[in-house]
């Protein structure tokens, strides 16, 4: 049995986000927490928010048990870029590209 949880259209680079994924991906829910928990940046903090609402479904939709439960795949997608100008020298503009992305992670069973 698995469970998900998908954040989207977060103002993170996927870059970035992905970067914290990997520590947590293959790891048990208690392990998960403690890594994001001591690893600095603004996107670990994002991540637990999908993490727990990955384990709150798990628990209440599916009616599994939180010390069984691992994280099975964690990653995230590009969403849409929003474009951004800012003024330059001379009258001219310089686009900025702030990105987004969409944060998956999906729990299994121990067997």
């Amino acid at each position: 049995m698995e469970a998900q949880a998908i954040a989207r259209y977060v103002r993170i680079s996927p870059r970035k986000a992905n970067r914290v994924m990997a520590l947590i991906r293959g790891k048990s829910i208690e392990e998960a927490r403690a890594i994001l928990k001591f690893t600095p940046g603004r996107a670990p903090k994002l991540v637990e928010k999908v993490l727990n609402s990955a384990v709150a479904n798990a628990v209440n939709n599916f009616e599994l048990v939180e010390d069984d439960l691992y994280v099975a795949k964690a990653y995230a997608d590009k969403g849409p870029v929003l474009k951004r100008y800012k003024v330059g020298s001379l009258g001219r503009v310089n686009p900025r590209k702030r990105y987004t992305s969409h944060l998956y992670i999906i729990l299994q069973e121990k067997e």
